[in-house]
């Protein structure tokens, strides 16, 4: 046999290992004769494929089916138990690091806080470095990779260069300062995406192949789903849904240019608004998370604080809603969910949300798409980065691959 006989023999048995893997990781457990219906492969290929997989540890059997006159069936399920991830989410006011298991539960947790709203990339680095040290040292699990989800555009040149305007970031190539401590694979991507494959997965985009996902923190920004796939653009910058203009002249927003949509729904804006409004309030807690709750809670007061809170967010539900119903108009998503912790933050708004976005939508497309909030919460960021390994070790049929650093999204 030739080299590229070879070749097509290897690459067609690694995908078929990846295509049945995958079918065990998001439907499983399942029978052989499970796998044959739902892949198309044959009982041939089946059989040796699983056989493949249980010999090198990454399967393992499951029990027993009783089956219509025969013997009963053996269940096979991905051994999620063996392998670990850790997915890290650097935001703008922490640095949020988690380890899971392979199906994506989580095993222990750490916060880095960060200092300012430009973080300096050698802090975030020693940040991340920090946390990776604390949450790897003394496991026993193989540990397949990191995923990091960031602000910022996401670049491979062909490592991870982050692109990260709003922050201050100016092509911070950041994949090649962590391989000075760590020799993990490293996949990074934008954490609107991380948090958009993380839901689609798990959360409330495991129904659909069309959907929007707003990621709604200090700023904003989306991840945008058409048939399964994430829609990039030709330079990785699309979903840029806060830097879409709303205003002519409006307020300055942190990118440089003014009425961008976040300058008006982004914790950081809504905050200033808040204060604006009401020159004489107190949010003495500290920290964005801390003012934006005490907000969303002056909002049910009679005072005249809550009555500065209630016209901020008023207009803070009905510029998203109508930023929502811009995404409605153009990409005719089935879903537009909306997690972040301010968005999850701000769920009292959602019904004014839905009413804005009817209003200023078509009424045929407005119809199709519901408007939900997101359900994994603040960490989705964290838990889509950990997507990342993940995706990739499906892909190769259950050997990770140090060299991928991008994961498909996709629902499986």
């Amino acid at each position: 046999m030739t080299d590229a006989g070879r070749r097509n023999v290897r690459d067609l048995r690694r995908a078929n290992r990846a295509r049945l893997l995958r079918e065990l990781y998001f439907h499983g457990p399942l029978s052989r004769q499970d796998l044959i219906q739902a892949t198309g492969l044959s009982s041939a290929s089946v059989s040796n494929v699983a056989a493949d997989l249980i010999e090198a540890g990454v399967v393992v059997e499951a029990g027993a089916v009783e089956s219509e006159g025969g013997r009963p069936r053996i269940l096979l399920r991905v051994d999620d138990a063996r392998f670990q991830v850790v997915g890290i989410d650097v935001g703008e006011t922490r640095i949020r690091v988690e380890r899971f298991d392979l199906g994506l539960r989580e095993q222990a947790a750490t916060d880095i806080p960060v200092d300012g709203a430009r973080p300096d990339p050698r802090q975030v680095v020693a940040g991340i470095a920090g946390g990776l040290a604390e949450l790897t040292a003394g496991t026993d699990r193989r540990i397949l990779g990191v995923g990091i989800g960031v602000p910022g555009i996401v670049r491979q040149e062909p490592s991870a260069v982050v692109h990260g305007q709003t922050v201050g970031w100016d092509g911070v190539p950041l994949e090649e300062l962590l391989r000075a401590h760590t020799g993990l694979p490293l996949f990074v991507d934008n954490g609107a995406a991380t948090m958009g494959q993380a839901e689609m997965w798990f959360g409330s985009g495991r129904t659909t192949d069309s959907a929007v996902f707003l990621l709604i923190g200090s700023g904003a920004g989306a991840c945008l789903i058409a048939d399964g796939a994430l829609l990039r653009g030709s330079s990785t910058s699309a979903g840029e849904w806060g830097h879409t203009n709303v205003e002519i002249g409006g307020r300055l927003c942190r990118c440089g240019a003014r009425g961008c949509l976040e300058a008006y729904v982004g914790a950081e804006a809504v905050i200033a608004r808040y204060l604006e409004a009401d020159g004489a309030a107190a949010l003495a807690a500290p920290g964005e998370e801390n003012a934006l709750g005490r907000i969303v809670e002056l909002a049910g007061d009679s005072s005249a604080a809550g009555d500065a809170a209630r016209r901020v967010l008023d207009e803070t539900a009905l510029r998203i809603g109508v930023g929502i119903a811009n995404l409605v108009n153009l990409l005719n998503p089935k879903q537009v969910i909306i997690g972040g912790w301010a968005g999850l933050a701000m769920a009292p708004l959602l019904p004014r949300i839905r009413e804005a976005a009817r209003e200023h939508s078509l009424r045929l497309p407005f119809s199709q798409t519901s408007i939900q909030l997101g359900a994994l919460g603040p960490d989705a960021v964290a838990r889509g980065a950990a997507t990342l390994p993940v995706a990739a070790f499906l892909a190769s049929g259950g050997a990770s691959s140090p060299t991928s650093r991008r994961a498909p999204a996709g629902a499986g």
